[in-house]
């Protein structure tokens, strides 16, 4: 492609006398929170049950969803019956009208079985994962059942939910001849209290102070200033050079070191970037000559380990950090455990970068915070709330179509991070509480390493406005979102490299 440059913007030019201004980045305030944080050592097992979780996700859940449904069905009558709500699913009794709350399971052929995963342990390769649980010819079978017991769900209203296993709901209609529970109307939790934006940053102002009066000086300056957060998922860094170029422009467009004046100046004013998981490529151990391919014992071989994602990936990061902030949430593809939640990154694995981490045994959050997935926390006052795509990619299998701002929306509703675990996403016992249980709505919930970007506001019931975003894949797309801490507006900034074509 020619380009004709005048004379005045000749890109050869002796060096001017003229004064740039020195550009600062915006301060972040960044308040996170420790929900998913598992304990250490011993106090950590594996041994209980499993089916805990949905007990615990029920006792916390149902008197919501219940004083919901009483509000909404108190006066309702069919045919002259007024409905009536009762306690247990096996308290619903034939003909009569009644609502009921309890945890839905759906029933699927196709969904993953532990039993037939033992029974085909003959087999030479596992099958493929399947796209979709959703079985053609019509097998799926919706169920709600509590500690009492199980009943079958049947209706028009069920064909227009989206319903997935380990979400809370209250149903109304009756029971038929054949034992079903025919559907009339339906509920759902919905979106809980959502917090004022910097409401628990002066709280803990006002305890710190004991004297019940916060800085106002403080205060307005937090509220007056603004800024900008960056997120972005998918790096998949694998170390070889072909993923070079797009890293280093993201990388020197974040630091101020691309572009003209106005985009540095606009880059200054992003105060955080924030790593949504699958930073790292899935490993590619490095090949071996003949000579060396001999077995190793336990089948562990240390010289096939290949550390050039994690170094690049390192040198990365230590290259960000003394010029902003950075959040780091593992994924799927990342050197955490597999199960949900995922637990931070070790700092051992970033030698360069851990220099900008918190001391061990200290509560303020370092420069370089290496988070749990899913994770939450206070960015510029607002809540925000984030996974690596892991729980929206489950839902997806359970559902038609691929409308992701919907299954994050019911997510939401549900007040369930990730209503599938443990059925079909793994995660970790818990025992005395279910920590996906959503108990503040959050102003901004993000996916990472969604298939494309996109965004949407959803209100609840009491007033609350969300921002859902699709954080898409930057190994795919290029793509970097950027949230706006005044407005909650969100833009895209699109990196790639041109490819002449042969």
């Amino acid at each position: 492609m020619a380009m004709d440059i005048d004379a005045e913007d000749d890109l050869l030019q002796s060096p001017t006398d003229q004064d740039y201004p020195a550009l600062e980045r915006q301060p972040s305030y960044y308040n996170p929170l420790h929900t998913f944080n598992l304990a250490k050592g011993e106090l950590k097992s594996y041994k209980q049950q499993y089916g805990d979780i949905y007990f615990l996700r029920l006792a916390k859940l149902k008197p919501t969803v219940e004083a919901i449904a009483d509000e909404e069905w108190k006066e309702f009558e069919i045919a002259g019956e007024t409905v009536r709500g009762v306690e247990r699913v096996l308290d619903v009794r034939q003909g009569e009208l009644c609502w009921v709350a309890g945890t839905v399971y759906m029933d699927m052929p196709l969904k993953p079985n532990i039993l037939d995963d033992i029974s085909k342990d003959h087999w030479i390769s596992a099958p493929p994962p399947r796209e979709k649980y959703l079985s053609p010819a019509g097998l799926d079978q919706i169920m709600l059942e509590d500690e009492s017991g199980r009943v079958r769900l049947i209706g028009t209203p069920l064909e227009q939910a989206m319903l997935v296993t380990g979400c809370i709901i209250a149903v109304m209609g009756t029971e038929n001849a054949n034992g079903d529970f025919e559907v009339v109307d339906l509920r759902v939790p919905d979106l809980p209290r959502q917090p004022q934006r910097w409401e628990r940053d002066e709280s803990s102002a006002l305890l710190a102070n004991g004297t019940g009066k916060k800085r106002q000086s403080e205060s307005h300056e937090k509220h007056a200033e603004g800024g900008r957060v960056a997120i972005v998922s998918g790096l998949r860094i694998s170390g070889e050079q072909g993923d070079t170029m797009t890293l280093d422009l993201l990388m020197e467009y974040l630091v101020g070191e691309a572009c003209g004046p106005a985009e540095q100046a606009e880059a200054s004013k992003i105060s955080r970037l924030i790593i949504a998981g699958n930073s790292i490529a899935e490993g590619t151990p490095l090949a071996l000559r003949e000579d060396e391919k001999k077995a190793k014992k336990y089948g562990y071989d240390s010289s096939a380990y290949n550390p050039a994602p994690t170094t690049h990936f390192d040198n990365f990061l230590a290259t960000l950090l003394p010029s902003i902030p950075v959040t780091l949430m593992p994924g799927e593809s990342d050197p955490a455990n597999v199960s949900m939640p995922q637990q931070p990154i070790h700092p051992a694995m970033f030698p360069r970068s851990r220099n900008y981490a918190a001391m061990p045994g200290t509560s303020e959050p370092g420069w370089f915070d290496s988070v749990t997935n899913p994770w939450q926390g206070d960015v510029d006052g607002w809540r925000m709330m984030g996974n690596g795509g892991q729980p929206i990619d489950d839902v997806f299998k359970y559902v038609e179509g691929d409308e992701r701002l919907d299954m994050m929306e019911s997510l939401l509703r549900w007040r369930c991070g990730a209503p599938t675990a443990p059925d079909t996403l793994w995660c970790y016992p818990f025992q005395d509480r279910d920590p996906f249980v959503i108990e503040e709505c959050p102003h901004v919930y993000f996916v990472g390493n969604q298939p494309r970007y996109e965004t949407a506001v959803i209100e609840g019931p009491a007033g609350q406005t969300v921002r859902l975003i699709c954080i898409p894949r930057f190994r795919e797309t290029g793509e970097v979102v950027l949230l706006d801490t005044d407005t909650l507006e969100t833009e895209i900034v699109k990196f790639s490299v041109f490819e002449e074509k042969s």
